[in-house]
């Protein structure tokens, strides 16, 4: 606090000339480091990679940006949907395409820097929702686990794959380790599952099968909540940007925790990539600024690794890559980067109900229906509950997403050293003329159905950008570049057939960690 004889002495100082000391600028503390192996995120990809190598003998270094978010019984770890706060966005980051969103959730999305949840990216015509945290997207996805059938699975990724293997092997292996579970008929007779339940009676009545969706849940959470034993998290739909009282085997919590309890994988939270590159002896080269809750800089990192796994999403692995090959840092990337991305044929809609309430909506997923018959338009629709906004107790969430061609790609801007997405303004356009028929089927004359991609464009399920085939091998190994990986959304080529991305990225870094280990442990890594 400044005393009214301090603040004449300065005034005087400054009237005469003299030259007041001034405290000198803190520099940033410079590091280097050298691991084994170095992961760049740590979503499914990121956790499959960590705990699979880690149980191979190989000490492993996972670099996520966000923080941990531990959860328990009554805690108050992740932000309230209806009641959004820091916690919320990363770094405030705020988009002018998601401004009119504020109107929906009835309160302002401009919360100052944190080392919040998720990260908006707005390209050309799509607005991308990118998480961050210890988990990844485990962390605020809704939490459907589903596997793709032959057909569709044949028809949207590479043959290579071999379908039988990862429905013998792969799948079920991600199965067991996100322990998944449907939701009982005890919990969804209740009262708070209303919503779900007239999901389901209504697409019956349009002649769709509905079946229940597997979660990564311990249902007996949401089970004791009813009993008044802690309090709604997953009853009060209050579970879209994580759940606070725990229960849910999110990648933090299974795949990562598993790892760490080797002893051989260390995860550092707060630690930003900002560029990487390949040295002339082919190690690898990554820069990462270590910050604090705020987004400020702690110190610089310089770390060296002879393996690195770019497992950061697919927007972020991909505008890592992009930039690297824009600029020389990584020479001789193919061709085909930053191309092959997709949205996974996101839709995302909101039913209001004119003939009822739905009162309190218990969540996050029970139900689904799916129309595989014919791969070329294979979809799935669901319900997801959502609070109650003020006094908007009618409305609940609906989501689509399905098989797409449309692709769209990242470019370097060499003017403002970014890299930058595109998407064609009619992408999807095919596929969600299918998920919206089947929405209108389903809300028929009971409400209104409002289309989210009319305010906003989005998706929540970025895929490709270094896809297998043009750009990696179906392992994940970068074309021409020894010791370099893609272990993420970004290796899928735009769609995970009708599902949404989690299983099958999941199941596909299990069948890359197989023959990684098996060939490239001791040689490469």
């Amino acid at each position: 606090m400044h005393t009214r004889r301090s603040v004449l002495s300065v005034a005087a100082a400054g009237a005469v000339g003299l030259a007041l000391p001034t405290p000198a600028r803190a520099r940033i503390p410079l590091t280097r480091e050298e691991h084994r192996v170095v992961v760049i995120g740590s979503g499914f990809g990121g956790g499959v990679t960590a705990l699979r190598l880690a149980r191979a003998g190989v000490r492993v270094t996972v670099l996520e940006r966000g923080r941990r978010w531990r959860t328990g019984p009554n805690a108050e770890t992740f932000p309230h949907v209806a009641r959004p706060d820091k916690r919320l966005l990363w770094h405030g980051t705020t988009p002018s395409a998601l401004h009119p969103a504020q109107q929906l959730l009835g309160a302002p999305l401009d919360f100052g820097p944190y080392v919040g949840l998720v990260e908006p990216v707005q390209g050309r015509n799509m607005l991308v929702m990118c998480p961050a945290g210890v988990g990844g997207g485990s962390l605020v996805y809704q939490g459907m686990t589903l596997q793709p059938s032959r057909e569709v699975f044949e028809s949207s990724l590479p043959s290579g794959l071999d379908y039988d293997l990862m429905d013998r092997v792969h799948y079920p292996r991600v199965a067991r380790m996100l322990r998944l579970a449907t939701a009982p008929d005890t919990l969804v007779d209740t009262p708070n599952y209303l919503a779900a339940r007239t999901f389901k009676s209504r697409a019956e009545l349009a002649g769709f099968a509905v079946e229940k969706i597997p979660m990564p849940i311990d249902w007996s959470y949401a089970e004791a909540e009813l009993r008044g034993e802690m309090k709604p998290s997953y009853t009060n739909g209050d579970a879209a940007m994580g759940v606070n009282n725990g229960g849910k085997h999110s990648v933090d919590v299974t795949y990562l925790r598993a790892a760490e309890a080797t002893g051989r994988v260390r995860v550092r939270t707060h630690h930003d990539v900002t560029s990487i590159e390949q040295r002339p002896n082919g190690r690898w080269l990554v820069r990462v600024n270590r910050t604090d809750d705020t987004g400020k800089v702690l110190e610089h990192k310089v770390i060296r690794t002879r393996a690195l796994v770019l497992a950061a999403g697919s927007v972020n692995t991909t505008k890592l890559l992009v930039r690297a090959g824009a600029t020389g840092a990584i020479a001789d990337l193919p061709d085909g980067l930053g191309r092959g991305w997709g949205t996974n044929g996101d839709r995302i809609y909101a039913w209001t109900n004119l003939q009822t309430d739905f009162g309190t909506q218990g969540g996050p997923v029970v139900f689904g229906s799916k129309d595989w018959a014919d791969p070329a338009t294979a979809n799935t629709i669901i319900q997801a509950s959502m609070p109650p906004v003020g006094l908007n107790l009618r409305t609940t969430m609906l989501v689509g997403f399905g098989a797409s061609p449309d692709r769209g790609h990242f470019a370097y801007d060499g003017a403002t050293d970014t890299v930058g997405l595109h998407w064609p303004a009619d992408g999807d356009r095919a596929v969600h003329d299918e998920i919206g028929a089947r929405m209108r089927a389903v809300v028929g004359s009971t409400g209104v159905l409002t289309d989210s991609h009319l305010i906003a464009p989005s998706t929540w399920h970025p895929l490709g950008g270094a896809p297998m085939g043009s750009v990696c091998d179906l392992e994940g190994r970068v074309h021409c570049a020894r010791g370099l990986y893609v272990l993420d959304g970004a290796l899928i080529p735009g769609t995970t057939a009708a599902c949404n991305p989690s299983m099958t990225i999941a199941a596909v870094a299990e069948r890359a960690l197989e023959r990684i280990v098996a060939e490239d442990v001791g040689s490469i890594i």
